[in-house]
């Protein structure tokens, strides 16, 4: 499956963070992972 990711998401993921569930879909390799270049630009100018 696809998944494309929200800056949250990306965030979470990274930053192993417990609000981001074991069982969501983001952590199941089989998955393919896209991220917006919006997302790196909400990032860079944080």
């Amino acid at each position: 499956m696809k998944l494309l990711l929200d800056t949250h998401t990306v965030l979470w993921f990274y930053l192993a963070d417990r609000k981001l569930s074991a069982s969501a879909a983001i952590v199941d390799p089989a998955n393919e992972k896209w991220v917006s270049p919006a997302s790196y630009w909400k990032v860079a100018i944080i």
